[in-house]
């Protein structure tokens, strides 16, 4: 069979009534290719004052990779980039050494009611490019490559598949695709990468013949094709790449392959050593519970 496991995830509340489901990591599985973080949010009603807005935090390590389906979420760093980021961009946040952003309702839609759908994904960085200068680009929906074909239709996010390159530079073989599905077709899918996961967004779909519930991360055999297959219109994602470079620590927003860097960024963080984005005076305060490097 294609599938390898399956992570149902858990549902996570990021205050507010903000609520997630958290495919990664898991109990079973830290991470698929470079991907060790995956957050489904909504589709959720945002309505004036909802109090959505994500304060400032930090990040180091990894590299967000944040792709809406619906609505829009302002981006602000403390590079000084301010980035709106609508439906069908990429929008790619090397962390690095570190970087401080915020995530808030777009300053046009704050008297608005508006759907905010999405996946947010951390990347891990390669060891040799953990301590990289932080960066962040922008890639709009109108730059995304679509291969079209029989019942189906892929925009290549990230990486190379059915002909096509995404013009997003990652930092290791990487793959990130978003597949519509009409009724009754079905797509074959190579090995695209050493891993491999299906999700499927808003329908049931079967591969190789197994039923893979919604919001259901597929883990898929390696080194096989794998024939995903719909009864009803579906939309799916698939993510993957070269397997991680060793074992990564994660806590809170810290991503790292040292323990004790983990420890430094906390402290860096709360003594606000790691930067500020203008304008913004808040910040989201360390964990109660610290990090042991022990």
């Amino acid at each position: 069979m294609g599938v390898q496991l399956q992570l149902t995830g858990q549902e996570k509340d990021l205050g507010g009534g903000f609520k997630v489901r958290r495919l990664l990591p898991s109990a079973k599985r830290q991470s698929v290719g470079p991907f060790l973080f995956f957050d489904h949010f909504g589709p959720v009603t945002v309505v004036p004052g909802a109090g959505h807005d994500v304060r400032p935090h930090p990040h180091i390590g990894l590299a967000t990779v944040t792709y809406m389906f619906e609505g829009a979420i302002a981006h602000r760093d403390s590079l000084g980039y301010v980035q709106n980021i609508e439906a069908g961009a990429i929008n790619w946040m090397t962390s690095g050494r570190g970087i401080v952003h915020s995530e808030r309702q777009p300053l046009a839609l704050k008297t608005t009611t508006y759907v905010n759908h999405g996946i947010q994904l951390w990347a891990a960085l390669p060891r040799d490019q953990e301590e990289v200068a932080p960066s962040f680009v922008h890639t709009p929906a109108s730059a995304i490559p679509v291969a079209q074909m029989p019942g189906a239709q892929v925009r290549v996010l990230v990486g190379t598949a059915f002909g096509h390159t995404s013009p997003v530079k990652a930092f290791s073989n990487t793959v990130y695709l978003d597949v519509a599905l009409a009724a009754n077709s079905s797509l074959a899918i190579p090995a695209l990468a050493q891993e491999l996961a299906v999700y499927p967004v808003d329908a049931d779909v079967e591969i190789d013949g197994q039923l893979i519930a919604a919001h259901t991360l597929a883990v898929l055999t390696p080194a096989q094709i794998a024939s995903i297959r719909s009864t009803t219109p579906a939309r799916l994602m698939i993510l993957g790449g070269d397997t991680v470079d060793g074992r990564r620590h994660m806590w809170w927003n810290f991503v790292s392959s040292r323990k004790e860097r983990i420890v430094q960024a906390a402290q860096d963080w709360e003594g606000q050593r790691m930067g500020s984005i203008d304008g913004e005076t808040e910040f989201i305060p360390l964990p109660e519970q610290r990090f042991s490097a022990s």
